[in-house]
């Protein structure tokens, strides 16, 4: 039997020097690549999403992604725990199958974070802004990055600079 070829996100290299603090704060999703059927059946609705970041115990991050769901407002909160490497982390869910390996693969804090998912074998990037446009240059270097793990421009989605939410009433927060 052939050894089990390596996951994609091993051959991911997690940034130098990584101050956890300097990750705090707003952040704007701009793009996203996966082969996700569901975002591919629904990338003409894409929602505008912001992250707010807070650094816990100078190891895990308590992410609060805000977005809406049929013209709501919606808090979306997860906790990704440091995985066996700076720049790793590792989000569980509900079941073992369910886990998401995190990588800060490429951060300049003041203006941009790409960072990769991957769940099973199936790898994703996405491309965080300090505001909701970045420049051609970072838009570059998240492309590169992306074909770098074999996903391509036909997979690549970029989401509205408009109409953000930044917060959710008790009713629609998920935890």
């Amino acid at each position: 039997r052939p050894p089990p070829s390596p996951s994609p996100l091993e051959k991911v290299v997690a940034q130098e020097g990584l101050s956890l603090p300097q990750l705090s704060g707003k952040w704007f999703l701009v793009g996203m690549a996966s082969r996700c059927s569901n975002l591919a059946e629904h990338s003409h609705q894409l929602e505008p999403t912001m992250v707010m970041v807070t650094v816990l115990d100078g190891k895990s991050l308590a992410i609060s992604t805000f977005r809406k769901l049929d013209r709501m407002c919606w808090e979306i909160r997860q906790h990704y725990l440091p995985a066996q490497a700076p720049g790793r982390f590792l989000l569980k869910g509900r079941r073992k199958s369910s886990k998401v390996d995190v990588v800060v693969g490429e951060a300049d804090p003041s203006s941009f974070v790409i960072l990769y998912y991957q769940k099973g074998r199936s790898i994703s990037v996405k491309l965080y802004g300090r505001t909701s446009v970045v420049s051609d240059a970072i838009v570059d270097k998240f492309e590169q990055r992306v074909r770098a793990v074999g996903l391509s421009e036909d997979v690549t989605y970029y989401f509205p600079t408009y109409g953000f939410c930044d917060s959710a009433d008790e009713f629609h927060v998920l935890d």
